[in-house]
């Protein structure tokens, strides 16, 4: 077996006196879909936000690709990368959030190319000709010339899903990206990711849809109050959760 894509080893991190991740371990191969589900306050977000190194840690390490995210390791103790450094290892990493976040004064096509010209430096024809197929690639290859504002939920997270994908990152992070859309715009979101584990995108991806964690994730990790309940493959845990408090959840839910 080759190493895992991403490892989280012992991942502590509190807020003030709060305590939110309580010592989380996990790994995700390449290739893999993996499904965060739990309820409010559990720390899917936290620790999501953790492996993109938006939150510092207190305790434990993640690795992406074997390398450091956040921090370099010198005589047994870690230190904290500079903002340019923590940059650069964070390129590695896309990250699709619940707002859109797109830059309101610029079309699709200018939000996507954005960062593949000021952080990778890459030529201005090859980046546009890329964003241009990309935008196709998610249905909007008709609105690239659109500003935000002409733009529905559900395309501006669409956009996004553009933008993560443009610096050809080798996993990709998903922070509920469905829950700020009308109910509507919900499949047209879900159909674009569907098509990325299609594709072998390494996903990890913080959902409250049960049915597309059950029917696109390779493997579910049920979290708690901090904790990692239960993990298996997404049908078994969602068809046969083993915890009483994962079937909790699910029946709150109605799976």
């Amino acid at each position: 077996m080759s190493e895992p894509l991403v490892t989280l080893t012992d991942i502590e991190k509190s807020f003030g006196q709060n305590l939110i991740l309580k010592g989380v371990s996990l790994t995700v191969n390449a290739g893999e879909v993996v499904g965060l589900l739990g309820p409010s306050g559990s720390g899917k977000s936290t620790l999501l936000r953790c492996i993109n190194h938006l939150e510092e840690v207190d305790a434990g390490e993640i690795r992406v690709g074997g390398v450091l995210v956040g921090y370099r390791e010198h005589k047994g103790r870690l230190w904290e990368l500079r903002p340019n450094e923590v940059a650069e290892r964070r390129k590695d990493i896309g990250m699709v959030f619940q707002r859109f976040n797109l830059f309101p004064h610029m079309t699709a096509l200018e939000n996507v190319s954005e960062a593949p010209l000021r952080v990778r430096k890459r030529p201005k024809a090859e980046v546009r000709a890329e964003a241009i197929e990309l935008l196709e690639r998610v249905g909007l290859g008709d609105r690239i010339n659109n500003y935000p504002s002409q733009l529905s939920g559900g395309q501006q997270q669409r956009v996004a899903i553009a933008r993560a994908l443009a610096m050809k990152p080798k996993v990709m992070l998903f922070d509920e990206p469905t829950s700020a859309l009308d109910p509507e715009l919900v499949g047209e979101v879900l159909q674009v990711m569907r098509s990325l584990a299609e594709e072998g995108m390494t996903m990890i991806v913080v959902t409250h849809e049960i049915a597309f964690a059950r029917d696109v994730c390779d493997r579910v990790v049920f979290m708690a109050d901090g904790f990692i309940v239960e993990e298996g493959p997404a049908k078994q845990v969602i068809g046969a959760p083993q915890h009483e408090r994962t079937r909790q959840f699910l029946k709150r839910v109605g799976a």
